[in-house]
């Protein structure tokens, strides 16, 4: 199977990385000729396609990866065949505004993780030739429809307000005097800790969490403030407001 990126930017450079991680090799991988095509070719010997509608021709799964407002005018009027797969990770880009057939179209949120193949991906629908390419990049979660994938990409949001946490954590304890390095690993770690155990672990999250907040004890102190400082309401507001964005016609949605 061949690879082509349709849209060299921040996110397809993950996903590459994350390609070469685990194992595919870069003669397999084809890049359209813009954006960080040339670095990514010097430094995995990635071959870069003379044009789009070469790469198209070339290539056996496509993931689209050109800005949200791009992706309609990128993908028209190219040899697109019935044999072929496009994965658009485009945020809020709808199926059926991307003229792709006869080639059979996916949606996918990785995240930048992928490059260390830790990007718990949603898509859909499920196409043998799509899930093959991103169960590469971490878990693949497929889903049910595309209402319930536009939901379900506001987590592309969420990680990057989970990294924000983990970064104002950072600096409140090397404030205090923590060693920076140390503390990085510490929280950035405990992130993983607590999501890893609600993955693994099958009982109801209220149960784990009431388990875990002793009764006059730090974490229910530090929910306590939490709370009163309306935190749960501007939560699942900033989560509605990215879900409307994603909703509205042409959103041009980016990450």
């Amino acid at each position: 199977m061949t690879v082509g990126f349709l849209g060299v930017g921040h996110l397809a450079s993950a996903l590459v990385a994350g390609l070469m991680r685990a194992g595919v090799p870069a003669h397999t991988l084809l890049l359209s000729p813009r954006g960080r095509a040339s670095q990514l070719s010097s430094l995995y010997g990635i071959d870069v396609a003379e044009s789009n509608a070469e790469l198209v021709r070339r290539c056996d799964t496509i993931v689209l990866a050109v800005r949200p407002q791009d992706a309609a005018r990128a993908v028209s009027v190219q040899p697109w065949r019935d044999d072929q797969v496009v994965i658009s990770v485009c945020a809020g880009v709808p199926l059926a505004s991307l003229p792709v057939a006869p080639a059979r179209l996916v949606r996918a949120m990785p995240l930048t993780a992928a490059e260390i193949a830790a990007s718990p991906t949603v898509f859909f629908p499920d196409i043998g030739q799509a899930r093959q390419l991103i169960e590469k990049l971490g878990p693949a979660l497929a889903l049910r429809s595309e209402t319930e994938f536009e939901i379900a990409t506001v987590n592309a949001a969420i990680y990057g307000w989970a990294q924000t946490l983990i970064r104002q954590s950072v600096e409140w304890c090397v404030a205090q005097g923590t060693d920076a390095a140390m503390t990085r690993q510490l929280v950035a770690q405990t992130f993983v800790a607590a999501g890893r155990l609600i993955a693994e672990r099958d009982e109801p999250m209220d149960d784990m969490l009431t388990e875990l907040v002793t009764p006059g004890g730090i974490t229910e102190l530090g929910l306590t403030v939490l709370n009163a400082g309306q935190q749960p309401a501007v939560w699942t507001k900033a989560c509605e407001a990215v879900l409307a964005r994603l909703q509205e016609p042409a959103s041009g949605a980016g990450g």
